[in-house]
């Protein structure tokens, strides 16, 4: 059973927060225009939001950290369901680089009428679950999330912020046939992230060169981006975030997954996977 200090907006999960309020929900779900050249990187929480955020800031620079070193992450791609942001993404000089936790039915309804650009990021949902337990640990606004089998419970059954990881993939891969949407997955970016680079620049219709894909390569490393105090969450003021439990960038692998949960756990977590998953014609990394 969800407790305080959470609520339910539409069938989804939210903390009790000023980030968060039903009319911002509101005006960004019917309100909100969406722009032809706008680029929105979507992410269920804990799956690389923050890592694509950087890469695409320094894309929109045409491989120059300077931005990405000068200016906090969240003013760079603001979310356009925060409502503290909401100015931010208005006044943003096109082409506006956005990010979103937001499930697809809670999307502003005026990108299905625009070519506004969708970059979908999916992670494994073992380590998506494990970060999401850490970093709940750390956000003081995220409930404590109890045992591992506590918080595997819940997410299993979408009891989280935000919502169920299996609705947020499935409504999104609804999109996966248009032109403006791509998805793309956190073990790609971790296995072939030049290569990933390379994906996303001839999505968005940005021509790089050698030299500024390399810089983008070097500067969005999970090294590079846990020493820029601009993206590592450190300058999250405390009351927002406990930082001697957590940190936003803990490990940043994959599979990491089997160090923490049992082999009882991990099968609970497959069967309900293929139960919820059925139907998906998606094949992903870890399938």
């Amino acid at each position: 059973m969800l407790s305080a200090p959470y609520f339910t907006h539409k069938g989804t999960v939210f903390p009790e927060t000023a980030l968060y309020t039903v009319d911002h929900f509101n005006y960004v779900e019917n309100e909100f225009q969406m722009l032809d050249d706008d680029v929105v990187s979507v992410v269920y929480p804990k799956s690389g939001t923050h890592w694509m955020g950087e890469i695409l800031s320094l894309i929109r620079q045409d491989g120059d950290p300077t931005w990405a070193r000068s200016v906090i992450l969240w003013d760079r791609i603001p979310w356009i369901e925060n409502a503290p942001t909401k100015d931010i993404v208005l006044n943003y000089a096109p082409p506006r680089f956005m990010s979103s936790h937001l499930p697809f039915q809670l999307f502003p309804k005026s990108f299905l009428h625009s070519k506004a650009k969708i970059i979908y990021t999916v992670r494994n949902p073992k380590d998506t679950l494990v970060s999401f337990y850490y970093f709940s640990k750390a956000l003081k606004f995220l409930k404590d999330p109890g045992t591992m089998q506590d918080f595997l419970e819940e997410f299993l059954s979408g009891d989280v912020a935000y919502g169920s990881w299996f609705d947020h993939v499935k409504g999104w891969l609804a999109m996966k046939d248009k032109p403006n949407f791509f998805i793309h997955t956190y073990e790609e970016l971790q296995q072939d992230l030049q290569g990933s680079m390379e994906r996303i620049c001839r999505f968005l219709g940005k021509e790089l060169t050698s030299q500024q894909i390399d810089s983008v390569v070097e500067n969005a490393s999970f090294e590079t981006m846990k020493d820029n105090k601009m993206s590592n969450f450190t300058q999250v003021v405390d009351e927002y975030m406990d930082h001697s439990k957590g940190k936003l960038m803990r490990e940043g692998k994959s599979g990491s997954w089997k160090k923490y949960l049992t082999v009882a756990q991990s099968e609970q977590f497959d069967r309900v996977y293929k139960e919820k998953m059925r139907g998906v014609t998606v094949t992903f990394p870890w399938d």
